[in-house]
């Protein structure tokens, strides 16, 4: 039987697949004591495609963005279930951190970061709430338009 955060996922429609393997030399998650550090996660879709590729201000709209950053959080979950079975051991989202592959202009990294923000909120209620930050960077692997990463405290 599924549990209640898995239930939540899937009133969303959201199915978590398995994680793509990293693509350097690291691992997706690390576990200390009850902190899970979960690598860097790109806007991929289960199929490897891009959710949102370029510049957020060059092409890429904020609302891509923020599409591309719930992407990102989607496959943070999936690195999360594979890092401990199930996603109910998740005691609290305690830090996001997001990387806006953007033109030196653009100001709007926070908003795109919220399709990540809100997504935790979502499935985890007032467990999903958690410190940020949102860094406008020159490139990311692939021309992925977001990543994320994330710290979660485990129960």
């Amino acid at each position: 039987m599924a549990g209640t955060v898995e239930q939540k996922l899937n009133e969303l429609g959201i199915v978590l697949h398995q994680p793509n393997p990293p693509i350097a030399n690291y691992v997706g998650f690390v576990r200390t004591g009850n902190l899970l550090f979960v690598s860097g996660q790109v806007c991929n879709t289960p199929e490897g495609k891009l959710i949102a590729k370029g510049k957020l201000g060059a092409g890429v709209t904020t609302e891509q963005g923020a599409a591309a950053a719930r992407g990102c959080a989607i496959n943070l979950l999936a690195q999360v279930k594979m890092a401990l079975g199930d996603l109910d051991k998740v005691a609290r989202v305690v830090r996001l951190s997001g990387f806006v592959n953007a033109t030196p202009d653009f100001l709007e990294g926070p908003k795109v970061l919220n399709g990540a923000s809100d997504l935790m909120v979502a499935i985890f209620g007032d467990k999903g709430r958690h410190a940020r930050t949102t860094v406008g960077v020159a490139a990311l692997p692939s021309d992925a338009a977001v990543e994320v990463e994330g710290i979660f405290e485990v129960a």
